[in-house]
C-alpha cells in the first residue's frame, strides 16, 4: 500500500521556493566558474541568468511534481525514489548535449550545464525528503 504522509501546502511551497533559490544560486557559482575557465555564455544561454533561473525554478517544480506522484503512489516510494533520481539526473544530461554542436559552445560550458542539474538534484531531494517525506 501506498505510503501517505500528510504536509502542508505551506510548507511545501516554501520548501519549493526554498530549493528554487539555493538551486538557482549554487547554478550562479556554476556558471561563474565556467566562465572564468572560459565558457562563454553568448554561445551556451544556460550559463546566463535567464537562463538558468528559469530552467532551474521548472526543473525543481516539475521534479517537486513528480516526488509527490512517486510518493503518493508507489508501495516503496523511498526505494523508487532513491533508484529514480540518479537515473533522470544523468538522463536529464542528455538535454545537455546538442549545445556542444553549437558555435562558440566549448566542453567547459556543456559540462557546466551537466554540473548545474547535479546542483539542483543535490538541493532539491533533501528539502522534498523535507516536505515531502517518504
Amino acid at each position: 500500500m501506498p505510503t501517505e504522509t500528510r504536509t502542508s501546502t505551506g510548507k511545501v511551497v516554501l520548501g519549493v521556493a526554498a530549493a528554487i533559490v539555493i538551486a538557482a544560486a549554487g547554478n550562479a557559482a556554476v556558471s561563474w566558474i565556467a566562465q572564468a575557465l572560459g565558457a562563454d555564455p553568448n554561445a551556451v544561454e544556460g550559463l546566463k541568468p535567464q537562463g538558468y533561473v528559469v530552467l532551474t525554478a521548472v526543473g525543481v517544480i516539475i521534479a517537486a511534481f513528480a516526488w509527490a506522484s512517486i510518493r503518493k503512489r508507489a508501495k516503496d516510494p523511498a526505494r523508487t525514489l532513491g533508484k529514480l533520481v540518479p537515473i533522470v539526473v544523468v538522463l536529464s544530461f542528455l538535454a545537455d548535449v546538442p549545445v556542444f554542436f553549437l558555435p562558440g559552445a566549448s566542453a567547459v560550458g556543456v559540462v557546466a550545464l551537466m554540473v548545474m542539474h547535479v546542483v539542483v538534484a543535490a538541493v532539491a531531494v533533501p528539502i522534498f525528503r523535507r516536505v515531502l517525506p517518504v
